[in-house]
């Protein structure tokens, strides 16, 4: 028999997976309201993040609806929305966030090192951009991607200065844009410039400590913004229908403890 490719399945796909399967199965009614984040994070021994992951990517499939200080709730008729999952795709937000910050902090520290005047004019012109632009809009995310691509470029580095561009642009999969959609405000938008503008004012100043210190909380921040309620506080509720819902909830926390 021929072998067959094996595939990393992340581990918020394979609670997609269950939650899908259990949707499929009637576990949970149509238009029936799923358990909060919270709720589910507790029965699959798993983080929020990773639950709120799984979510987004069966709402991009047309699964579920989210419904920001209500909950999620089961799509009556599920639309057809199949997702190719493209190399390089298959991480989800927070993991995308998480290993931002743990490589843009260190450029951080050694572009306030290594940066010339020339460098620093640079960044305060896209500092300026950023500024004058309508937020969230067309230009938000591109700004946002230069800002970050030339602070890695003043370490001379284009192998550095790549890796920090592939990692943004993890942004444009449809599971952190859908995330994004519920969460990024003008105001939002506001507090990302103010924590841009201290990372130029640590890296302008040759505070290498600082500069990754605003780093990383800058992307702290940003995971932050994201994990904003979809509605916890109405969400203590029994599985729907409440029979089959108490064997959903059973099987899923098997499921999970099988990965």
């Amino acid at each position: 028999m021929p072998l067959e490719t094996v595939e990393h399945r992340r581990l918020y796909r394979q609670v997609a997976d269950q939650l899908r399967a259990l949707i499929e199965a009637g576990e949970f009614a149509a238009s029936g309201r799923l358990p909060s984040e919270r709720d589910l994070a507790e029965q699959l021994g798993i983080s929020r993040p990773t639950v709120r992951e799984a979510l987004i990517a069966l709402e991009v499939e047309g699964r579920v609806r989210i419904r920001v200080g209500s909950g999620v709730y089961v799509v009556e008729t599920p639309e057809a929305r199949p997702i190719q999952i493209q190399p390089g795709e298959a991480e989800g937000p927070f993991e995308v966030l998480h290993a931002r910050q743990i490589v843009e902090t260190g450029v951080a520290e050694e572009a306030s090192r290594q940066a010339t005047p020339q460098h620093i004019a640079a960044l305060e012109a896209v500092l300026s951009r950023m500024d004058e632009a309508d937020h969230p809009g067309p230009e938000t995310i591109h700004l946002d991607r230069e800002f970050h691509v030339t602070i890695a470029g003043t370490l001379g580095n284009g192998l550095l200065a790549r890796v920090v561009g592939e990692l943004f642009d993890q942004r444009i999969n449809p599971y952190f844009s859908q995330l994004a959609s519920y969460f990024e405000t003008r105001d939002t938008w506001a507090q990302a410039l103010a924590e841009h503008r201290v990372i130029f004012e640590r890296i302008a100043a040759r505070d290498a400590e600082g500069a990754g210190l605003a780093m990383r909380r800058h992307l702290e921040a940003s995971r932050d913004r994201f994990s904003q309620s979809f509605g916890d506080s109405l969400s203590v509720l029994p599985l729907a229908p409440a029979a089959k819902g108490k064997r959903g909830a059973a099987k899923a926390t098997r499921v999970a403890r099988q990965t």
